[in-house]
């Protein structure tokens, strides 16, 4: 993975635990992510789409974040461990496989839990600011797509 590209999968973790923040428990399913270059699309669960006065406050909460600077931990824990101490909440909606039993998970304390096998940064301050370029509601799927660039 690119440095850039690490920058980009780690805003994933930025960006979802503002999506929580602004539009609540409801949002915190991801169904699935992607990262090409500094473009990055987070797809979670949710039911509506969200105003444009929710969607400027997840951009401006994600970059304060990245502002704070704060650390980025990795625990790497038997899976057993790792569901006593942080629950479903850490998992999205495509399964980790049953013969993993080894989990990464990411945290960033106060903000998101995911288990995550990629590489992120060491903290927040190095993604870079993160822009919002458009959100997509696809209702029949009650999927919401937020595609985001990280810039230098």
């Amino acid at each position: 993975m690119s440095d850039v590209e690490v920058r980009t999968h780690t805003a994933l973790h930025v960006v979802k635990g503002a999506v929580v923040k602004v539009l609540g428990e409801g949002a915190k399913w991801t169904a699935s992510t992607y990262v090409e270059g500094n473009r990055g699309v987070l797809t979670v669960k949710f039911d509506r789409k969200p105003t444009s006065e929710e969607i400027a406050e997840i951009e401006r909460l994600a970059n304060e974040k990245v502002r704070e600077n704060v650390p980025i931990e990795v625990y790497e824990l038997s899976r057993e461990e790792a569901e006593r101490r942080f629950g479903e909440d850490m998992y999205d909606l495509f399964p980790v496989p049953e013969e993993v039993r080894t989990l990464k998970v990411v945290v960033i304390e106060g903000w998101n839990v995911n288990a995550c096998n990629k590489e992120h940064t060491k903290t927040t301050g190095e993604i870079g600011e993160i822009k919002i370029r458009k959100v997509r509601f696809r209702r029949s799927k009650e999927l919401l797509e937020i595609s985001f660039d990280v810039l230098d």
